[in-house]
């Protein structure tokens, strides 16, 4: 079979084959020629960007360092300006790989990266969805994404998919007919693996075990499904396998970095370490170890189109005790810096927090299909809900009493059922917002 996916990043000037030849000489060192070669790509990265790099160079205020603990924290607000005034020399619009991040963080910016680092991305991706006996060339996708709905933006989605062996289901519609519709698909369809957003596919399962239907039973060449974007909580998780009749794997990523963490064949949330490195740091920005919780940094070893250097993601979470630099693990990913809540005892806690007690009370019968919780003011609380029945007052009391216990007392909730809850332009379902 032809691979077209690989024939169409080659076409657009990604040198597949040299990135594949660097990705499997990383991979095959020893742990201490592995330390070394990290170590040399992060003061090559720097030096490079130090000299190459107006912007990043401003912002470290000098052509060298003393130390990788001494370069600044970047964050999203170091990239609120024109694209081509954070390129490096020798880059442009036209010779760099062009994209923009999602927005979920409330920061959405315009990126860039060079053609070599945007395939190692690629060859990395390869790598973890063979670890699943995943072909991107042969393995066919259903695929739960958003997508553009203007003439220009759909037609290209749609021809991506095409090349890409993929079959995309709209997310903006999840009513039962939707997903009627949907069913039939997989029964005409070999489709191999899902891909695609949590919530969407969560939703999905619901919609199947409340007709009592197993999803291999009705496209049985399906082998796996890989949930990304949206937090995956370990209800959701089991509900998906006993749905779908297949594993399910976790993917963490950000569209300027690619995948940063994938389950791997032990269902262990591996950390790429190849084109990546990963540290937790506390609010000093000090480096914490192994299974201390903190921000995320991140910093990508092969761009020199435009530096991401101690990167701060804007997530929370921690690395295992068990890591390792060859093989890090990602043990818990706590949830966004814009998701923590703020409480009149000045206390501040994930808003997952909130998530993790409502999602156990009232999903319990099955009756609510889907909520998000908004924070209004320090002391007030939204909680909007998709349902077949409004929730009772005993639910409602029996929620504000363990949000009690677990939290304070003295917060204002209101619930509020809705028809449909806002997603964003990208489909994505933001679970908690702080609104002030």
């Amino acid at each position: 079979m032809l691979n077209i996916f690989d024939l169409t990043l080659r076409i657009n000037g990604f040198p597949i084959k040299e990135a594949t030849k660097e990705c499997n000489k990383n991979q095959e060192l020893s742990d201490s020629e592995f330390e070394e070669f990290q170590s040399n790509s992060k003061k090559q990265i720097v030096e490079y960007h130090l000299k190459n790099n107006s912007m990043y160079n401003k912002l470290v205020g000098d052509i060298s360092f003393s130390s990788w603990e001494s370069l600044p924290i970047m964050t999203k607000a170091d990239f609120q300006k024109p694209l081509k005034e954070r390129l490096s020399k020798g880059f442009t619009i036209k010779n760099v790989y062009v994209n923009k991040t999602s927005g979920s963080s409330g920061h959405p910016f315009v990126f860039a990266k060079d053609k070599f680092c945007h395939a190692m991305t690629w060859v990395h991706i390869f790598k973890l969805f063979n670890w699943h006996s995943i072909n991107f060339n042969t393995s066919y996708q259903a695929r739960f994404y958003g997508i553009p709905l203007d003439f220009v933006g759909n037609t290209k989605e749609r021809l991506k998919d095409y090349l890409g062996n993929r079959y995309r289901f709209s997310i903006y519609d999840l009513s039962d007919k939707a997903f009627e519709k949907i069913v039939l698909h997989f029964y005409k369809k070999k489709f191999n693996y899902i891909n695609g957003y949590t919530s969407s596919i969560v939703l999905f399962a619901k919609f199947l075990e409340k007709k009592q239907l197993v999803l291999k039973t009705i496209c049985p060449t399906l082998t796996v499904c890989i949930v990304t974007a949206e937090m995956l909580f370990e209800t959701d998780r089991l509900l998906l396998e006993k749905q779908f009749g297949i594993p399910v794997v976790n993917e963490y990523g950000a569209s300027e970095l690619g995948i940063i963490a994938f389950q791997n064949q032990e269902m262990e949330w591996q950390v790429d370490a190849t084109s990546l490195f990963v540290e937790i740091v506390d609010e000093e920005n000090n480096p914490l170890p192994y299974g201390k919780e903190g921000r995320i940094v991140i910093t990508s070893l092969f761009n020199k189109a435009h530096p991401f250097i101690r990167y701060a993601i804007g997530d929370y979470g921690k690395l295992s005790e068990k890591s390792t630099l060859k093989k890090p693990l990602l043990e818990q990913l706590i949830g966004r810096t814009n998701d923590f809540v703020s409480l009149p005892s000045g206390k501040q806690t994930p808003g997952l927090t909130f998530y993790y007690i409502t999602k156990s009370i009232i999903e319990d019968d099955g009756n609510v299909k889907e909520f998000i919780i908004r924070q209004i003011k320090i002391n007030a609380f939204e909680i909007q809900y998709i349902s077949e029945r409004v929730l009772t007052s005993n639910q409602i009391t029996q929620i504000n009493k363990t949000i009690e216990v677990y939290l304070e007392k003295g917060l204002n909730f209101t619930f509020e059922r809705k028809e449909i809850l806002e997603r964003s332009k990208s489909g994505k379902l933001k679970q908690f917002e702080r609104l002030f």
